[in-house]
């Protein structure tokens, strides 16, 4: 078999192709997870812990020059090391929802695909030969 016919056959396999629907959706479903995070969550987080906005927390590992704002975007800009510990918090956070929903997901699909309980196998029905056999024997035996 030609390497390109086993490819053929390893690609068309269901779960290669449900893998694939998977990756599309769960790249969709991030964007998602990440506007609700950045637009409805760490508002509320920043308002509890006293405006904190996460993604600009950052420490300077350089020297700034005159006139340039202290913010994250311009001092990237700029082309200055900074230590952004904001956004690493910010996508943990992301992590840590999406793990959950997914969860929530999951747990929610393993419930509505349980089987029905399997009725017992029916009785296998015996040939006719063998109950013509046991009719002889039974005859033989009286």
């Amino acid at each position: 078999m030609g390497m390109m016919q086993e490819f053929r056959e390893f690609a068309i396999k269901g779960n290669v192709i449900d893998l694939a629907v998977g990756v599309i959706i769960g790249g969709a479903f991030g964007k998602i997870v990440d506007s609700v995070v950045n637009d409805l969550i760490m508002p509320v987080v920043g308002l509890v812990f006293g405006k904190l906005d996460f993604s600009n927390l950052f420490v300077v590992l350089g020297t700034i020059p005159e006139g340039t704002p202290r913010t994250l975007a311009a001092l990237k800009t700029v082309g200055i090391p900074v230590f952004a510990y904001g956004n690493f918090i910010t996508v943990a956070v992301n992590f840590a929802i999406l793990a959950f929903i997914i969860f929530l997901m999951i747990k929610q699909i393993n419930r509505l695909k349980r089987e029905a309980p399997t009725a017992p196998p029916a009785p296998e029905v015996t040939p006719e030969e063998v109950l013509l056999l046991r009719e002889i024997r039974d005859q033989l035996r009286r």
